[in-house]
């Protein structure tokens, strides 16, 4: 239960506590709203990461077989030379998209040229097929590795956010808006207090002037 502050029990107080009331309560309604979109987006972006993990982990287990089988079927002198200078060079850029106040990682990338043979930066004549898999699949699993990067730092940033706007709805409708209501309530009480006891001195002195200037009270 909100506890009562100590406040001034005069009508500019109320009239302020007033407005201060209908701002908590609106800006209550508009952090409810928020946090409810933020839930429901939240909640979207959760299964997308569970559908492109899942996918990435079986490309990055089937690129894994095949560097398995590619080393097993090579020498290792071979297909160290053969992965040690790229042919294929990519460059990452990163910039945020704003969603209910979340800034949000977005990455695009680029390659150096178009030909996606350039991926191999070795000949065909003494590598395995096996190598040659393992790479596409490594290549063709980029992308959903780069979504999947920012599907899970969206999970953390709104994940963080939901819990600060929560506390915020929470500290406004279980703490301010009962302290500002028992305010007003306080305030309004004691003016109504003094407002009786103003009435009924009123109504003394004017039975004390009619008995003075007539001698007899009013009724």
């Amino acid at each position: 239960m909100a506890t009562r502050t100590q406040v001034n029990p005069t009508r500019m107080e109320l009239t302020r506590l007033k407005k201060k009331l209908v701002t908590a309560v609106r800006g209550h309604k508009l952090l409810k709203d928020k946090r409810d979109e933020l839930m429901r987006q939240f909640l979207e972006r959760v299964r997308e990461n569970k559908s492109l993990r899942e996918h990435v982990e079986a490309g990055i287990q089937a690129a894994n077989k095949n560097f398995l089988l590619a080393r097993a079927g090579m020498q290792d002198e071979t297909l160290n030379t053969a992965l040690l200078a790229p042919k294929q060079r990519v460059s990452l850029e990163s910039s945020t998209q704003n969603v209910m106040s979340v800034d949000i990682p977005t990455f695009t990338f680029q390659t150096r040229t178009p030909d996606k043979n350039d991926i191999f930066s070795y000949g065909f004549a003494f590598t395995s097929s096996d190598l040659d898999d393992a790479i596409q699949s490594l290549s063709d699993i980029f992308p959903e590795m780069l979504k999947l990067a920012e599907c899970e730092k969206a999970c953390q940033l709104m994940a963080a956010e939901i819990e600060k706007t929560r506390r915020r709805v929470n500290a406004l409708e279980h703490v301010m808006i009962p302290e500002l209501q028992a305010n007003i309530k306080y305030i309004t009480m004691k003016l109504d207090e003094n407002e009786r006891s103003t009435q009924i001195r009123l109504m003394k002195v004017k039975d004390m002037m009619l008995q003075e200037a007539h001698g007899y009270e009013s009724i």
